[in-house]
């Protein structure tokens, strides 16, 4: 007896020594790849170079984007669905005119020294300017900020004012008051490139926005006396229709989605691939590999989205929030939103859901800090820096968190100027845009940080792969504060980026 037991036990402990170990989870961010993201902008520059060198919304080009992102996710097993909308635009009925009149000659380019406001008015101005409260040279200051800044204002004159300070529409509405014939913004000297201001509602006066290259020159030539401009905007709302493309995992809560976005399309202007092609590209690649976790991993639906018409003005992203019933935006855990992950001269920037910056414009929704400390931690185990980007709403996470769903992401940066201490932190140059092809013909693959986008690509995969398994970190917070998940958004001033 004791033979056979001292046996049976050996062959016990053998069985036991040869037994595998329990399999880890399946890592995201290492089955994702830099190879796999940059197949996609690949593609997605060849279909810009075949289709007039843009990707934006109306063109061909966007409609073989949106068949492109369909094949590759049938390919990964996925039944996407294409979700057509339709939104009012404007449309120029004649050319839009911002000139020199005197003491010279000029002609600017729109798209390149100047844009429209979002809701300028139409008009044919020929006059002169008026620089009001100009800042020192290199400050931002307040022009136009308060009332007195237009003592004296010559009424019928070209309002020029630098921005900065307070929002657009408390300027503009100063302007109007003192009897500005029209308005024209310009970039403050810490930006580069263009906006499109939104004044709050339609304005009966023509409103334009230049660079802070073109706006100094102005104002200089403002303060010397005899400058005149000519502003034309003839502009007519017209409808146009684009779509979303809508795929979600087979595994997983249909009562706790995660809803992981980036938009499709590109400006008029270029093939947009790091603005976006990169956030579609990363959430594709993701979206490919997503299934290999399996259903352990997956215990909450991810609903990967590529918005439309985010150029024209969030349309896609805001037209799918809006088509929810009160029932389905219950079912939405949070959003993930990637645009612009590449920058050449960028930054590893992370939504500032917590607010700790207090720079945002608008409160996060609580469970945002959640979402953003997921993708500090994780860069901070890595020894990757990252800092805070503001909450602005201006990218395609705006209409969820309008509606008090919680939101985050990255950002690599666009027109604003690198500092000194940025430089350090990130490398790059101090002094220059983030991307300095922003909005333009050069936004190619010759526009990419590779290494910056591959360490953005792992977050993404990262923080998909983590709300996937678990949203209790963001839905603990919601939980505390559920009166905040309906249209009860709250902002801090003014929609208006100042």
């Amino acid at each position: 007896m004791r033979k056979l037991a001292i046996g049976a036990a050996a062959a016990l402990a053998a069985t036991l020594v040869t037994v595998p170990p329990a399999e880890a989870a399946p890592d995201l961010a290492s089955l994702v790849t830099l190879k796999d993201v940059r197949k996609h902008l690949q593609s997605l520059q060849t279909i810009s170079d075949y289709n007039g060198g843009s990707r934006a919304v109306g063109t061909p080009g966007y409609e073989i984007s949106v068949k492109y992102v369909v094949s590759q996710l049938k390919k990964a097993g996925f039944t996407p669905t294409v979700q057509p909308f339709s939104y009012t635009s404007v449309e120029e009925r004649t050319p839009t005119v911002l000139a020199q009149t005197a003491p010279g000659q000029a002609a600017y380019k729109l798209g390149t020294d100047f844009t429209l406001s979002g809701e300028t008015g139409n008009g044919d101005v020929n006059a002169a300017v008026t620089a009001v409260d100009v800042p020192a040279p290199g400050q931002i200051g307040d022009a136009g900020c308060e009332a007195a800044d237009f003592a004296n204002f010559p009424q019928g004159t070209i309002a020029l004012i630098q921005r900065g300070a307070c929002p657009f529409e408390q300027k503009f509405t100063n302007a109007k008051a003192a009897g500005a014939a029209a308005v024209v913004f310009y970039n403050r000297p810490d930006e580069a490139g263009l906006l499109n201001p939104l004044l709050n509602g339609k304005r009966d006066i023509p409103v334009a926005f230049a660079t802070r290259e073109l706006g100094g020159e102005l104002a200089k030539l403002a303060q010397a006396g005899g400058l005149k401009l000519r502003l034309k905007v003839d502009l007519a709302e017209v409808t146009k229709k684009s779509s979303n493309v809508i795929a979600e995992t087979k595994w997983g809560r249909a009562d706790n989605v995660v809803v992981v976005g980036a938009h499709l399309d590109s400006v008029h202007e270029g093939p947009g691939i790091n603005d976006n092609g990169t956030g579609s590209a990363a959430i594709l690649a993701t979206a490919q590999k997503i299934h290999k976790l399996g259903r352990k991993q997956l215990r909450n639906k991810v609903r990967f989205a590529w918005w439309g018409a985010e150029e024209d003005g969030l349309q896609g992203s805001t037209a799918y929030v809006a088509g929810l019933s009160a029932e389905e935006r219950a079912k939405i855990a949070l959003n993930l939103n990637f645009d612009m992950l590449g920058s050449v001269n960028g930054i590893r920037g992370v939504y500032d859901g917590d607010d700790s910056s207090g720079q945002n414009p608008t409160v996060p929704p609580v469970g945002s800090g959640a979402i953003e400390k997921t993708f500090v931690d994780y860069y901070a185990k890595r020894k990757l820096p990252t800092m805070d980007t503001e909450f602005s709403g201006r990218s395609d996470y705006g209409p969820f968190i309008e509606v008090g769903i919680p939101a985050g992401g990255l950002f690599s940066g666009a027109e604003v100027i690198k500092t000194p201490e940025q430089a350090k932190l990130f490398g790059g140059t101090a002094g220059r845009p983030y991307d300095p092809c922003y909005h333009q013909g050069c936004d190619t693959l010759k526009n990419i940080d590779w290494k910056l986008l591959d360490t953005h690509a792992d977050g993404v995969a990262f923080a998909t792969q983590a709300f996937a398994k678990s949203t209790l970190p963001v839905n603990g917070e919601t939980r505390r504060a559920r009166a905040l998940r309906g249209p009860a958004m709250q902002y801090k001033g003014d929609r208006a980026v100042y």
